[in-house]
């Protein structure tokens, strides 16, 4: 982040002296919480289950490496919402999925990664990293299959808790987590400074 951008809760206290002063808001976006206890199991399934549509639905295991790099190397561009939504590029280390780096994907018959999601998981506890999906396959609920399918697995696993977020822009992945029965109760504002150069 540049130092003439702040990322800050919509309701912080130094929101109103930062506007009078020039700064400007310049995204926005939302952070969403789902309880385990409040999830819909049979809904989660449906969700998971239309994800087959376009492949097998399950956890990245070490042999999809190479197509979740490739996915994440084709969709680095596509992320809204400026610095407090950016993606990090993934290396082999990160994609890997761990005991507390989980992953689950929609892979096609060639083996293709279509959609993935990352989640990290701290004790009772899971914080999604992010979901994306092939460009070629969006708007045909992967995104969301992915999701629920983390969702459905990890509640049995014993998480109790998840947290989500996004850019304010990015409609379909708000749906998405709506849908999934997440409770947005956070927003979050980039702003820039007076000198900052606008894009």
């Amino acid at each position: 982040m540049q130092p003439e951008q702040i990322v800050m809760r919509s309701d912080d206290a130094r929101r109103p002296a930062l506007l009078a002063a020039g700064w400007v808001v310049t995204s926005r976006s939302w952070a969403a919480e789902l309880a385990a206890a409040r999830a819909s199991i049979d809904e989660l399934s449906v969700l998971t289950e239309r994800g087959r549509c376009a492949g097998i639905v399950r956890e990245i295991v070490d042999d999809d490496l190479g197509s979740v790099l490739a996915l994440d190397s084709a969709t680095l561009a596509d992320y809204p919402g400026g610095v407090a939504t950016q993606h990090v590029a993934l290396t082999p280390s990160t994609a890997r999925a761990t005991a507390t780096r989980r992953g689950f994907g929609v892979i096609d018959d060639d083996g293709r990664v279509l959609a993935v999601t990352y989640l990290d998981v701290e004790g009772v506890r899971a914080e999604t990293d992010f979901t994306v999906v092939a460009a070629d396959h969006r708007g045909r609920g992967l995104g969301t299959a992915v999701k629920a399918a983390s969702v459905l697995t990890l509640a049995r696993d014993g998480v109790e808790v998840f947290r989500t977020g996004g850019a304010a822009e990015n409609a379909a992945i708000l749906r998405a987590n709506l849908r999934l029965g997440y409770v947005v109760d956070e927003e979050w504002l980039t702003l820039s400074g007076p000198d900052a150069p606008r894009s």
